[in-house]
């Protein structure tokens, strides 16, 4: 039996890679063969060329996500390229396919204008129900994401900004919770001013977070008034405090995210934070501090990272595969505020226990695991009923009971 403990055993295991593809209908005979390529299949050609929406009738295209990168922000390895990132984007098809039944396609396009790019995503946009944009670098992926969601009627979600926002939105909630601490009230350090990084302050933000009691710092330091020429994205975060360093900033906080890079964040930090600490360190693969150095300065923190080799993964894993299966469910257009905020409610009364028996709710479980079916039968109904109520579902659901059946059976195909 193969060694799966290792990754490239794993990943070179016949067949090579992670995904495939499967044929839905029967081909056993020629009679199959007639209907199923030609003559046959000019009847829902003509059918769609005469009614473009029967597309969602007779293909897949309803259940095809397009899983899209140039690899220039990949995990913890940065511009690795594109075809570097193929794994990456494999496993991502993976877990939609696993979690919530949704076919992708992953395409590693060799591009790095963002312009260039969106107009190539849009050529191609014909064959999805919905795009997901991964592991593409700031600033660069904030311009694809708006041009594809002006010109497109399907939704496109950059993953590494709105599902990492709501995980960790989620995750805060719960850890607040714990520390009984108000989110309007809390003082907020945030360290790295990527997709992750401005996608979660801007949510927290809608929340309820006081701008004036959150600052930012990117890799060259904080986010403040004397920087001048900031990219356009993180304007709305500079800050008018004046704060010469981390060290500073930490004195006080009560909660520390970090989007950047690992073991920035020192034990001596930890000793300046106010009582009950919120620390969720997500940079991978190493975290900006390792949790037993945390605890063992603070044992009351309440920590969480991006790994699962940790209590409390904060990882968008917990979000984008219900996410995608909600919106094409009601064939929505487009991922809205409202429908994140849903989610943040959501994931956070799940990690609660909220309904259930016998469930693990404390400082090292705010959330559900990553594999948890439950997932998939909590967060997709508050995306399709939030699409319904906002008017961008085109294909509404009708009866729920039915519906919630249904989920209860998805799973791989």
């Amino acid at each position: 039996m193969a060694n799966y403990r290792d990754p490239l055993t794993y990943h070179s295991s016949s067949p090579a890679g992670k995904i495939g593809t499967c044929i839905t209908k029967p081909l056993e005979s020629l009679a199959d063969l007639a209907v199923a390529y030609t003559p046959g299949v000019a009847s829902p050609c003509s059918t769609i060329a005469a009614m473009p929406s029967k597309v969602y009738d007779y293909t897949g295209k309803g259940n095809l996500v397009g899983m899209i990168t140039n690899g220039t922000s990949v995990l913890g390895l940065g511009n690795i390229g594109a075809l570097a990132a193929k794994p990456v984007m494999e496993g991502k098809a993976m877990l939609m396919k696993k979690l919530a039944g949704i076919d992708c396609f992953d395409l590693e396009i060799n591009e790095q204008n963002p312009q260039t790019l969106a107009k190539m995503i849009e050529a191609v946009s014909p064959t999805f129900g919905a795009i997901n944009l991964e592991d593409i670098k700031a600033p660069e992926c904030f311009e694809v994401e708006r041009i594809l969601i002006e010109r497109l009627n399907i939704p496109v979600v950059h993953d590494d900004q709105h599902g990492t926002a709501i995980t960790t939105a989620a995750a805060l909630v719960n850890a607040l919770f714990l520390a009984k601490k108000s989110l309007d009230k809390i003082n907020i350090v945030m360290y790295g001013a990527g997709a992750g990084g401005i996608a979660t302050a801007k949510l927290l933000l809608a929340m309820g977070a006081k701008k004036s009691k959150m600052v930012m710092f990117d890799s060259k330091g904080l986010l403040d008034t004397s920087r001048k020429e900031l990219p356009v994205h993180k304007v709305p975060f500079v800050t008018k405090r004046k704060v010469a360093s981390l060290d500073e900033a930490m004195e006080g906080a009560d909660v520390f995210l970090g989007f950047s890079v690992g073991d920035v964040l020192k034990p001596v930090h930890l000793t300046k934070m106010a009582e009950s600490p919120i620390i969720f360190a997500m940079a991978n693969p190493r975290p900006e501090i390792d949790p037993l150095l945390a605890r063992r300065q603070r044992p009351e923190v309440i920590m969480g990272t991006g790994g699962a080799n940790y209590p409390n993964q904060i990882n968008h894993t917990l979000v984008f595969p219900y996410l995608f299966r909600g919106l094409l469910d009601v064939r929505a257009t487009r991922l809205t505020e409202g429908i994140k905020l849903a989610l943040v409610e959501a994931l956070a009364a799940l990690g609660r226990g909220e309904g259930e028996e016998a469930y693990t709710f404390d400082a090292k479980h705010l959330l559900p695991n990553a594999l948890d079916r439950r997932l998939l039968t909590t967060l997709t109904p508050a995306v399709a009923k939030k699409a319904m109520e906002e008017g961008i579902a085109q294909r509404p659901i009708k009866n729920w009971t039915d519906y919630m059946e249904k989920l209860k059976g998805v799973g791989p195909g």
